[in-house]
């Protein structure tokens, strides 16, 4: 009994040590909880704190590329309607783009642009400023720090080019307060001075393609950073750094150093434009990574974030381009005068210029005679042999709902043979090469020709016409004048024809702020209007009495080369001012008295 009372006394007395200790904590709890992290719920201030970290922040910028705002729709299409080769009669998401005059109220072509390259940066910027504020060193740092560096001056290069003026953000903490969030646009002149600050960075901490794996598969290399810089440059007109540039990425088989890598001309243009096997060769400085790939709906698709694990991973230019008889939505149409390019000259054997079967759905009778052997545009055989998707030439396959033109084959799966017709939404998986060796050697022509004269300017020009058996250029009896209009209006047009690129290439040569210049290009951009589709296609070159319009001459605004920032945009951020495009304001002035020539607004005969 006793013994029992005894246990029963310190049991009570443990209890009241255990209370205490339980009080104690309670107490202590008030001022400091234990820290538990939930990993679910993980911040910008926990995350991004390792190299795992980072290496997952660096695939979420990758994946910004692919929105629609950036190069999976309208962020690619945007600058091909900006351009003379193509035009559009039926989609009003680019009918403004094409004309060029938006009221700044259409928030596809005005923000969709705007806030998916902002996204780029965004995340570049966190992996940017995690690794210039933290501690980490390394190899496999720097590679993470080029690749966020390549991007984001990737991002901003495409905001310049078509916005003009935009908010410069270098730091992830400007993200911070809405003082600094909500920054005032900066001159271009200096978003393009960082643009060349990180891509001189990322060439110096990227690998180049020969180092195999990824960096032949994909990622952001130093060529890669190279080809970016030359053609920021070119931009500029600092064609004495372009051409520096241009010369080490250039393959020693050219007169070059490859500095950055080994790159060559396929042997087969159409291996640019293909899915599979073709993708990342060794043309490609760079290239956006698209396949087709889950079962997702709209919702799932169309959105801006487009996070859902059943979404596609391809992009919606197969449908943009696709003409409506085989299933797109046909949108954009080839100009008459591209066609017509690619007609004049033909081949060293008879054959048509094998870059015509890539760039348009034309059926041409020329190709009933090919039988699929070696010729000298294809060693390897002809496959424009029984080609597919193919009418006759008076019954040739439209694009814009019926409503006349000529379809488009890039990035497109026309050509490919791999389905029966062209797919809709976002699941055309041909990867889109956004920087070829072809416009290496292109812009070292065009910078040699600018700098010493067509002398020594020709070469590369007749590297990328062997490439497709087109006869070389003669390399005397040029002018400085007329082979930079061979390079304009001829041989970039029908190398890189309906790609992204060209409206940017009208504005650094100053197309815009000259009549002549004008009167070429809306000449270039001429069509027919067929809404009833009942006029036999025309491919010959239109005159202006034939033609029902041009996309220039009766619509372009002044300013309006580049695109007009979103009202909407500037309504939610009072530090905005608008640009060109949102003030109706005359380029042309400021444009001559910087560049000081005359070489591009002359018309050359």
């Amino acid at each position: 009994m006793y013994s029992n009372l005894i246990m029963t006394d310190i049991m009570k007395k443990i209890a009241i040590v255990l209370a205490s200790f339980t009080v104690l904590g309670m107490l202590a709890s008030c001022d400091k909880q234990l820290a538990v992290q939930n990993t679910n719920n993980q911040t910008t201030y926990d995350f991004g704190n390792t190299e795992a970290d980072l290496q997952e922040a660096l695939i979420a910028c990758y994946n910004r590329i692919r929105l629609e705002g950036t190069f999976a729709r309208v962020g690619y299409m945007h600058d091909v309607v900006r351009g003379d080769e193509t035009w559009n009669p039926q989609n009003a998401w680019y009918l403004a783009a094409d004309h060029l005059n938006s009221d700044s109220n259409y928030d596809v072509t005005d923000q969709w642009i705007w806030r998916d390259c902002f996204h780029v940066v965004n995340r570049c910027n966190f992996v940017i400023s995690k690794i210039e504020k933290g501690a980490f060193t390394g190899e496999k740092i720097d590679q993470i720090y080029g690749q966020a560096l390549f991007l984001r001056a990737l991002a901003y290069y495409t905001l310049a080019t078509y916005y003009q003026t935009v908010p410069l953000f270098t730091d992830y903490a400007q993200y911070g307060t809405l003082e600094t969030i909500y920054a005032a646009n900066v001159p271009q002149d200096e978003i393009f001075d960082q643009i060349e600050k990180d891509l001189l960075k990322a060439m110096e901490l990227l690998p180049s393609r020969d180092k195999g794996g990824e960096w032949a598969k994909g990622r952001a290399t130093s060529g890669a950073a190279a080809g970016y810089l030359a053609r920021a440059y070119m931009f500029r007109h600092n064609y004495a750094e372009a051409l520096a540039v241009l010369k080490d990425i250039l393959s020693t088989a050219d007169g070059g150093n490859e500095k950055y890598g080994h790159y060559e001309l396929m042997a087969d243009y159409g291996a640019n434009f293909r899915e599979g096997a073709d993708e990342n060769n060794a043309e490609s400085l760079f290239e956006v990574q698209f396949m087709d790939y889950g079962t997702g709906g709209v919702d799932e698709e169309w959105t801006p974030v487009n996070i859902s694990s059943n979404a596609t991973q391809g992009h919606a230019l197969e449908a943009n381009f696709g003409p409506g008889s085989l299933g797109g939505w046909g949108d954009v149409s080839m100009s008459n005068w591209l066609y017509n390019l690619f007609k004049a000259e033909k081949c060293t054997d008879g054959r048509l210029d094998p870059r015509l079967y890539w760039t348009a759905i034309t059926y041409e009778p020329e190709y009933d005679t090919y039988t699929g052997v070696a010729s000298a545009a294809y060693p390897g055989g002809d496959p424009r042999a029984n080609v597919a998707f193919t009418q006759p030439i008076n019954n040739l396959i439209c694009t814009n709902n019926d409503n006349g033109g000529i379809a488009i084959a890039k990035h497109t799966n026309a050509r490919n043979n791999l389905y029966a017709s062209v797919v809709t939404g976002l699941h055309c998986g041909v990867n889109v090469r956004l920087m070829r060796y072809s416009d290496v050697l292109l812009r070292a022509a065009e910078c040699e020709n600018e700098l010493n004269g067509p002398a020594n300017a020709v070469q590369y020009i007749n590297k990328v016409r062997a490439r497709v058996a087109l006869a070389p250029l003669a390399t005397t009896g040029w002018t400085k004048e007329t082979l930079f209009e061979q390079i304009a209006n001829v041989e970039r047009p029908k190398e890189f024809g309906c790609e992204n690129g060209r409206g940017i290439d009208l504005i650094r040569w100053g197309f815009f702020y000259s009549d002549a210049r004008l009167a070429q290009i809306a000449e270039h951009s001429r069509y027919i209007f067929d809404k009833d589709r009942t006029l036999p296609v025309t491919t010959k070159n239109l005159s202006a009495s034939e033609a029902t319009d041009d996309s220039f001459s009766s619509y372009y605004q002044k300013g309006h080369e580049y695109f007009p920032m979103f009202q909407g945009t500037r309504n939610a951020n009072p530090n905005l001012t608008g640009n060109s495009a949102n003030n109706n304001t005359d380029n042309g002035a400021a444009w001559i008295e910087k560049y000081g020539t005359t070489l591009h607004l002359t018309v050359a005969e």
